[in-house]
């Protein structure tokens, strides 16, 4: 039983021994092959054995940052205090760009400004500027008689207009409706009546567009609140129609103009009157003024413009026209155009008393061969500061003309169609549209009708290539 025992070991064990001989006997590609997989297969275990492991994995992280930030307290302050005082830096120029810019515009003003008061200021504008379109010409119906005057407050965004049939009317430019309208009254009833009973001749805005003044033929004149056309005050003094007026610019200060030959002078603020001026030795048919403390009139048929100073209660005389002398508009402080029923047209400056140059006929002739006679200027207008001047008369049209260098010269521009009597002329402050007041009748009398003519305001627009440019008059 023990030998059979011993017997079977012995046989298990060579039977072992011959397994682990032939194992040891696998050839060698095939034990490489396996090799190379179990190592294949030990790296994927690793590395997700990696990735699983949170200590492993916020080690790894730990480490990337220390390598990433090596920069110590100290040096993470110096750092953030060069990124302040940089911006800082940048800061402090972009304020010197900003106030050396502003600076810049502040001398620009500045500088306009003096060329302005010293009358040599001269926006360059006639040449870029082009015949409108007639389509485009926009007609304003309102009053039943001749308009007689008109003006357009500072803004450029209404119209106020008045007419021999004493009504005044305020037009929203835009959309050319009526605002409000003043009634005229019957003859007789200026004492129950708010408003005037005559013809209204002559209008005036202050320039903050606070005020609008209007005189009539039946010597008042009268002061509104130019926001609501509220009646203010009534001034009375002048002995006869009152056929001018115009508020010193930037003041409340009234200049008024009278066929009673004189000038006075009002306080509109204060409601009071200041003083009277004489001179002319005939009815003055026309006035304007600006910043200075000054006004020039036309005085009808003596043949003058006068410009008078204020302060030094004087006053200059100018002489150039052959006729009667209807209307006068400065162009700026130093140079004023005026025109006359001699069909002249004249340009001045305030150091000569000659004109500096005159357009005989400007608006032509009318009437049979042999018995011709030139159009009356009946109005002018002019473009403040530029050199851009507007005529009108009764031959169908008004007439643009250019100042040439140094306003030595008057040239025509060009013609806009345009029937009746041009009984006033208002260039917009922007400069972009002009409107004309047109009548059946001269705005001073009734001894001519034009029947086709309509009784209407005309908004012209004024079409410019390029903007003008600000330069000094004297060209340099």
């Amino acid at each position: 039983m023990a030998a059979l025992e011993a017997k079977q070991q012995q046989q298990r064990g060579a039977a072992a021994g011959g397994a682990g001989r032939r194992r040891r006997k696998v050839p060698d590609a095939e034990e490489k092959s396996w090799q190379k997989a179990r190592s294949k297969l030990d790296e994927e275990i690793s590395s997700d054995s990696d990735a699983e492991s949170p200590t492993f994995g916020g080690k790894r992280k730990k480490d990337n940052e220390a390598d990433e930030i090596e920069e110590t307290a100290q040096e993470k302050k110096l750092r953030l205090a060069k990124l302040y005082l940089k911006q800082l830096q940048e800061q402090e120029a972009e304020k010197a760009e900003e106030k050396a810019l502003e600076e810049d515009l502040v001398a620009g003003r500045l500088k306009e400004d003096v060329l302005e008061q010293k009358g040599k200021l001269q926006r360059l504008i006639a040449k870029d500027l082009q015949p409108p379109d007639t389509a485009a010409i926009r007609v304003l119906r309102g009053h039943q008689l001749p308009i007689t005057c008109l003006v357009i407050s500072p803004d450029d965004k209404y119209i106020f207009s008045a007419a021999k049939d004493c009504s005044i009317i305020k037009w929203d430019v835009e959309s050319g409706k009526k605002l409000h309208v003043i009634p005229g009254g019957k003859k007789g009833t200026e004492a129950q009546h708010v408003g005037h009973t005559a013809h209204v001749l002559s209008m005036a805005i202050s320039s903050d567009g606070k005020y609008l003044a209007t005189g009539d033929r039946n010597k008042l004149i009268m002061i509104w609140e130019a926001v609501t056309c509220k009646h203010l005050y009534k001034f009375t003094g002048h002995r006869d129609t009152v056929t001018g007026l115009s508020f010193q610019k930037g003041t409340h200060q009234l200049y008024s103009a009278s066929h009673d030959r004189s000038v006075k002078v009002w306080n509109v603020a204060e409601n009071a009157y200041v003083e009277t001026l004489f001179g002319h030795q005939d009815a003055i048919t026309g006035l304007d003024s600006l910043s200075r403390e000054c006004c020039v009139t036309s005085g009808g048929r003596d043949g003058t413009v006068r410009v008078w100073k204020i302060p030094e209660e004087s006053q200059l005389v100018f002489y150039g026209h052959q006729g009667s002398i209807d209307c006068v508009q400065l162009i700026n402080e130093e140079h004023m155009v005026s025109g006359a029923d001699d069909g002249s047209v004249a340009l001045w400056g305030l150091s000569k008393k000659k004109p500096l140059t005159t357009v005989r006929q400007a608006h032509s002739n009318f009437g049979a061969q042999g018995l011709e006679q030139p159009y009356w200027i009946s109005s002018v207008a002019t473009l403040l500061n530029s050199d851009v001047v507007a005529t009108g008369s009764h031959s169908s049209s008004v007439r643009l003309w250019k100042c040439g260098e140094g306003f030595r010269r008057l040239e025509p521009l060009f013609d806009i169609p345009l029937i009746g009597f041009v009984n006033s002329l208002k260039f917009s402050n922007a400069g972009d549209f002009l409107v004309v007041g047109v009548g059946q009748e001269h705005r001073l009398g009734r001894w001519w009708r034009i029947k086709e003519a309509k009784n209407s305001i005309c908004i012209i627009p004024l079409q410019r290539t390029v903007a003008g440019s600000a330069q000094p008059a004297d060209g340099s």
